[in-house]
């Protein structure tokens, strides 16, 4: 394991890179734009595309696709995998662009599928048209960059493809900062900084590919039997691959009829989210599929199992940790990071409500990022998609239990609804909180997802549970119990954290985190877990 571990470290490091700019895009975001309607529009009209960018990038396309190219690369043939790369690469170019013009064409229409609650002749309406039509084309490029992700990924070169989305944050920083002034609308600035970005993104990875002699040159490859092998595995892990995403856009249809300001705060809380789900998650699940598929297809049972054991102790250990910390910190990362300058302290009230709610998934959503690719490394597309069809049913059924709970049973709830005369979508638009039950679907879909394809996984006799889990679990038990004690020690001592200034939010909450990390890293220390662990 001292390879996957290696390569993990390597994707950890860079998108660690790419989390801390986004970290600073999104400070960007708060002080220039606040959370109003207008940046509700942006979100939605960039929650589009970027959804396809879950599909392609961390998705269906890259488990469908990576496989296929490690039997390829297996059998020492580079003419084959060229060929293959090409005809993929074309296909997919095709596919993608009249995708992309039906989008842009489209948009006015569009739109109001995912964000009801904007409505079509209203000012937000158009602006959100409007900036779905400058952000749609980003679904294009990045979609052509995991395509350059995934075959570099194959050869084991992780650095350029997690580095990429730098220049994402950079591009849409400097949009925030520099073009906003151009416009009459200042937010539109940032949907041209996503077009900008995903052009960077794909030339970025272009020489790398070059070396290896696999910069494709596109040709159409719908009858090629590779390709065909690909699209057949894809179709399914389309929608298994991506429940959360799922989960994300419907749940932002709600949430265009909450109060302004909801979808803001819902994706504020998401990024912070971003941190351990994209360092560790997706560096994890990217890492493991070629060596599970090369596993596979090298008939290799117990390697196979190994490395799954491995993936799922190290989603543990940072997925519990990552969880409680965010629970119990939530107030104090908002309040540091995000309220300054348009972004108010009642907005951080806001964004903690669904960041609590969210995190209780981490290990969930963590783990998911493992069990997926156990499953499609063996070209086995349909059991995700069975998990990931109730997941998302159970999402629905669950946000309108919330909601109706919400209305009933809280005081915000019935005053809202006493106000609205009785109607259940009018209350919901005044009762402040109401994006936090959203929140708490997703979350709970999350474990839903997880436990079943847990289940699966199980069922399918594949994986073999290894020695010492018993152990490890005492010792990541006790570990986080300290750490949550000092960080309850630390929140009693300091309570005023949206009335202090922002240097002293920022100060106290970086010796939180440092001392709940350092306890947190002690105590596994003292118990006998090394680095070198990790390795096996």
């Amino acid at each position: 394991m001292s390879s996957l571990l290696r390569s993990t470290a390597v994707f950890s490091s860079m998108t660690f890179l790419s989390r801390i700019t986004g970290l600073v895009r999104d400070q960007v975001y708060a002080g220039v734009f606040g959370a109003n309607a207008a940046m509700d529009a942006f979100v939605v009209a960039f929650r589009i595309p970027n959804f396809m960018r879950r599909l392609s990038a961390e998705g269906s396309f890259s488990m469908a696709f990576v496989p296929v190219l490690a039997e390829y690369k297996a059998r020492g043939d580079h003419a084959a995998v060229k060929a293959l790369v090409d005809k993929v690469a074309g296909t997919l170019l095709a596919a993608l662009l009249v995708l992309t013009a039906g989008a842009v064409l489209a948009a006015p229409w569009l739109m109001p599928v995912f964000a009801p609650g904007f409505g079509t002749d209203t000012e937000q309406g158009r602006l959100a048209a409007q900036m779905l039509r400058i952000t749609f084309p980003y679904a294009l490029f990045i979609s052509m960059a995991a395509l350059a992700g995934g075959i570099l990924n194959t050869w084991g070169r992780f650095g350029v493809p997690a580095l990429s989305p730098v220049l994402m944050n950079l591009s849409m920083i400097a949009a925030a900062l520099w073009l906003a002034d151009w416009f009459e609308q200042p937010v539109l600035a940032l949907a041209w900084g996503v077009f900008i970005a995903g052009i960077l993104q794909l030339a970025v990875q272009l020489p790398s590919l070059a070396r290896l002699g696999l910069l494709p040159r596109p040709r159409w490859g719908g009858a090629d039997p590779g390709v065909r092998k690909i699209m057949k595995l894809m179709v399914p892990t389309l929608f298994g691959a991506s429940v959360v995403q799922v989960n994300l856009l419907l749940n932002t249809i709600v949430a265009s009829f909450l109060v302004g300001g909801s979808v803001t705060w819902l994706y504020y809380s998401d990024r912070l989210l971003e941190f351990p789900l994209g360092m560790f998650g997706v560096a994890i699940g990217t890492v493991i599929l070629p060596h599970l598929s090369s596993r596979h297809a090298s008939t290799d049972p117990a390697g196979f199992s190994k490395a799954l054991d491995w993936g799922f102790r190290l989603c543990l250990m940072i997925g519990v940790p990552a969880c409680l910390g965010l629970v119990l910190c939530a107030e104090p990362l908002v309040a540091a990071l995000f309220q300054h300058g348009a972004f108010t302290a009642a907005d951080t009230a806001m964004t903690r409500l669904s960041l609590v709610a969210q995190a209780t998934a981490i290990p969930a959503f963590l783990l998911v990022k493992v069990l997926a690719p156990a499953f499609y490394s063996r070209q086995d597309t349909r059991t995700p998609v069975k998990a990931a069809l109730v997941a998302v049913l159970g999402n629905a059924v669950i946000t309108v239990l919330l909601m109706l709970a919400l209305l009933a049973y809280t005081d915000v709830g019935q005053a809202a609804l006493a106000a609205a005369d009785g109607n259940v979508f009018a209350a919901l638009g005044r009762a402040p909180g109401a994006h936090a039950a959203l929140a708490l679907a997703i979350g709970l879909a999350g474990w839903l997802n997880a436990l079943q394809l847990w289940w699966y996984l199980r069922r399918a006799d594949v994986y073999a549970i290894q020695p010492g889990w018993g152990r490890f679990l005492r010792q990541l038990l006790v570990a986080a119990v300290v750490m949550v004690l000092v960080l309850l020690a630390l929140l009693g001592a300091w309570d005023q954290w949206t009335s202090w200034a922002w240097w002293e939010r920022l100060w106290r909450l970086l010796v939180m985190v440092g001392a709940g990390a350092a306890a947190y890293g002690a105590v596994l220390w003292l118990q006998g877990i090394r680095p070198r662990d990790l390795r096996h």
